[in-house]
């Protein structure tokens, strides 16, 4: 027997089957898409030492694609493109340009040119992460925290990817920025080609400046949306320079600051910390769907605010003592991600949706530039030790954000 949506809609059995199959599509799609973010992160070093950046001047590289993403998001929020454009040409051309930005890299000469197309990259992946939160929407109603966190679960993934080409190519250049842009640009094709909007539609927005005054001034997705800046404040800060911290910590363990054998250990285990979000995204989703999103992202946000202090304790010490903990991190980090994105799909006024997801995300991504500039420059003053401690803060004040949402809003736990 087929289960009904909520609602009075129910999905005939070839819906219910294809809207799986559009899941592992779009996840899929998200998963290569996203690949070319964490690039400069994964090259960070090589391009420290070919152009004599500082440690600021690395973050820096992180930190453009987080303001070209902010530029690009906030301008799709105000002209409403996300509820204007098709869905499948606005990804598929975005994810394909983005690609095309992240190869630039390979020909840039300087620092100044890596900024500006980084800047583009994240420019254009403002038209891949955001629609294809509302892409699975159309597809889900039931079981929709499960599904979104499949598709940020894909993200992470896919951010953590770099990290994995840099290991396979012995910390090559070329094969890091060719395998992620590579991939990009499939990405773009398989959405392009075979993706279609499910039953459950959005109720599509003529151009309004209005719209975003509306979702502005609801407050339950202003409450949403707070307790989303909490979780990005940790969030992205984490992913930057946790192989930084790794690579001191591994190195003060051993006694060898420079070592080819450490810095490989260093990028596998990048890779699986970072990776291991993608279960903890899954995870969540489908503790959302059963204890309610609420409950779940004030859980998650206790434990791995916890570990932005623990893990200081664990510094210079065995990588079998300190690996645990990073991965436990790396898991709850970004496992509330994607419920924050679904309450806005629930409790945002249905026809600008896709501008409240937009905006939501824009400011998210605006408050991370701070936090990944803040980490080196703590580390000067305090060391690696406890450069992480001021993360806690994010996920402490996106806990008391959903307290109160919980207590204007009933729905979702």
């Amino acid at each position: 027997m087929v289960r009904a949506e909520k609602g009075v809609n129910k999905l005939s059995v070839k819906d219910t089957f294809r809207r799986w199959l559009i899941l592992a599509l779009v996840a899929c799609a998200v998963m290569l898409g996203m690949s070319v973010w964490l690039t400069a992160a994964a090259i960070g070093n090589v391009l420290q030492l070919k152009w004599s950046l500082s440690p600021n001047e690395v973050g820096w590289l992180v930190t453009a694609v987080q303001l070209g993403f902010v530029i690009g998001a906030f301008g799709a929020a105000v002209f409403n493109l996300a509820d204007l454009l098709p869905a499948r040409v606005y990804f598929s051309v975005s994810a394909a340009l983005a690609g095309c930005a992240n190869a630039g890299l390979v020909v840039a000469n300087n620092y100044e040119w890596a900024l500006a197309l980084r800047f583009l990259t994240g420019f254009c992946l403002a038209g891949v992460y955001p629609p294809s939160m509302k892409m699975i929407a159309t597809w889900f109603r039931t079981s929709r925290g499960m599904a979104i966190g499949t598709i940020v679960g894909a993200l992470t993934v896919g951010k953590a990817s770099p990290y994995l080409f840099k290991a396979i190519g012995e910390s090559s250049f070329s094969v890091v920025i060719w395998g992620t842009s590579l991939a990009a640009l499939i990405s773009g094709l398989l959405v392009g080609l075979l993706y279609k909007d499910g039953p459950h539609g959005f109720q599509r927005a003529s151009f309004s400046w209005k719209h975003i005054l509306v979702v502005i001034n609801h407050r339950p997705t202003r409450l949403a949306t707070y307790g989303y800046l909490g979780h990005m404040w940790e969030l992205y800060a984490m992913w930057t320079w946790v192989p930084a911290f790794m690579l001191a910590s591994f190195s003060s363990w051993s006694g060898q600051v420079e070592s080819s054998r450490i810095e490989f250990w260093v990028d596998l285990s990048s890779f699986g910390v970072i990776s291991i979000g993608g279960a903890g995204c899954i995870w969540g989703g489908l503790m959302a769907d059963r204890i309610g999103r609420k409950k779940l992202v004030k859980a998650a946000m206790l434990v791995s605010g916890s570990c932005c202090v623990v893990v200081g304790f664990l510094f210079g010490q065995s990588p079998w003592l300190l690996l645990p903990l990073l991965l436990v991190w790396g898991f709850f980090v970004v496992a509330d991600s994607a419920q924050f994105s679904a309450m806005v799909t629930e409790v945002a006024p249905q026809n600008v949706v896709g501008t409240a997801l937009t905006l939501q995300t824009s400011l998210g991504f605006l408050l991370t530039m701070l936090t990944i500039q803040g980490v080196p420059f703590l580390t000067e003053i305090v060391g690696w030790k406890w450069s992480f401690a001021f993360l806690s803060l994010g996920p402490l004040a996106g806990i008391q954000c959903i307290r109160k949402l919980k207590g204007i809003h009933k729905g979702s736990g």
